[in-house]
């Protein structure tokens, strides 16, 4: 095979944009993470008026209220990362709570009970969500939307 008759490979560069910060596990600091994460996705060019942005929107603000609710200890703060991929957007809240993970799959909480529906929220909401162990305490929990072209 000559040079000129090589095979020639299309290389598309792909570019993960991320946003990480720390919070209080405060609902003020959940509130905060919210508007944050939002005004990130703004910057990068998710318009806020799109199904992605609310989506979102709601999958972190359901995150980041389950950590302060059921996530945190006593001056431990909770961290929010955004990666925003060619296809997907990840959202990952942490908090330091490793034995206390949520139910996988989500079960439906009994009809007159005033909580339990967040994570059936993340189930219609998101491609996959998942919790693994964060190192060195606590756990970690991902959600992935698709990207729509």
């Amino acid at each position: 095979m000559t040079p000129n008759s090589a095979e020639r490979t299309l290389h598309v560069p792909v570019t993960v944009r991320v946003f990480s910060e720390r919070f209080r596990s405060t609902p003020r600091g959940a509130r905060l993470a919210r508007s944050l994460a939002v005004h990130q996705l703004q910057a990068w060019g998710i318009a806020p008026d799109t199904d992605l942005a609310h989506d979102a929107a709601l999958v972190i603000a359901e995150l980041t209220a389950n950590a302060v609710t059921h996530g945190s200890l006593p001056g431990r703060d909770f961290a929010l990362t955004l990666a925003l991929g060619p296809d997907t957007l990840r959202i990952e809240v942490s908090d330091t709570r490793g034995e206390r993970r949520p139910p996988t799959p989500a079960t439906a909480p009994p009809p007159l009970s005033e909580s339990g529906r967040g994570l059936l929220l993340l189930e219609s909401l998101t491609t996959h969500w998942e919790v693994r162990p964060r190192t060195p305490v606590g756990k970690t929990i991902a959600a992935h939307l698709h990207i729509p072209r």
